[in-house]
């Protein structure tokens, strides 16, 4: 998949000799991929880090190898459109208020159910600001990098969040659908899927350290949290035999499954049926509030040297 990313910037509809690719990874296999690339047709660098590293103190470090005055950041897995570049240079002149850019997610042509419910999450609101932007693809000015800081060395994971919040006090987010990228390494199955989500909400409430919470973000956040605590309340309100106390205590935390799943459900205009997206939420919430029980009880990274 990285070897995918890399060619769909290659294909890139703007001058090869002005792009400058940094790859920063945990793996010795990028030592191999880094030979099959000419230096010729575009510029590349291929670095290895400590596997002790946070995924915000690779990117940083990749910045400090750039020496142009736009940064692009892009995951592994991720195909651009040929129009990309172009594109984002487009949309982030459009408007002086505009800070950070970001194109809409598509799925594959061979895409499982999952990936549809996923692409339709990223694309709730389009072509508008938004409060802040997954780090999948991220197009700004480096001196905007860099009045934000860079991203939350402290974080293992939600350092998108973080960061695009803290760039969000220096002008807008924008989502467009003027041009798009294909997640490669989407979720294919829900066992995938929940793993993923444990990992990502362990740092559920760390992330939250040292910025502003919007109310639009504070349900992703606290519902995990809550509906773990209600969950064990009813457990032990069972082993007490409070039988209806229990059973009233099961139907609140089960409560935003169904809540969520009906909101996607009109969003989706009705395309993505509701016995899958009942389905989605319920492995979503179970493996958020496993993420979210594990980062409270046992932080991954509270701080980093």
């Amino acid at each position: 998949m990285l070897a995918q990313t890399i060619q769909s910037i290659s294909d890139q509809e703007y001058p090869a000799e002005k792009i400058e690719i940094i790859v920063v990874s945990q793996t010795e296999e990028i030592l191999s991929i880094e030979k099959q690339y000419d230096r010729d047709e575009f510029e590349i660098k291929f670095v290895l880090r400590p596997d002790s590293e946070t995924i915000s103190e690779l990117r940083n470090y990749g910045v400090t190898l750039t020496t142009g005055n736009f940064l692009a950041f892009l995951d592994a897995d991720i195909f651009l459109a040929p129009d990309w570049i172009t594109t984002m240079f487009s949309e982030l002149s459009i408007d002086n208020h505009r800070v950070l850019v970001s194109a809409m997610q598509v799925c594959d042509s061979n895409a499982k159910p999952l990936e549809y419910i996923r692409t339709c999450l990223s694309n709730a609101v389009i072509d508008s600001n938004v409060t802040f932007l997954p780090g999948r693809n991220l197009f700004l000015a480096r001196h905007i990098f860099d009045e934000a800081g860079g991203f939350p060395a402290h974080l293992i994971t939600c350092e998108d969040y973080y960061f695009t919040d803290k760039v969000s006090n220096l002008g807008n987010l924008y989502y467009t659908s003027r041009t798009n990228y294909i997640h490669l390494g989407e979720d294919k199955n829900f066992r995938d899927m929940f793993k993923k989500e444990i990992w990502r909400g362990q740092s559920n409430i760390q992330s939250t350290r040292g910025r502003k919470i919007g109310l639009r973000e504070l349900p992703s956040i606290l519902l995990p949290l809550g509906m773990a605590i209600l969950v064990i309340l009813a457990i032990v309100c069972l082993f007490l035999k409070l039988y209806y106390i229990s059973i009233a205590l099961i139907l609140m935390s089960v409560f935003p499954v169904f809540l969520y799943s009906f909101r996607l459900f009109y969003i989706s205009k009705y395309k993505l049926g509701i016995g899958l997206l009942l389905k989605f939420y319920t492995v979503y919430f179970i493996a958020r509030m496993a993420g979210t029980l594990i980062g409270v009880i046992r932080p991954i990274k509270t701080e980093h040297k």
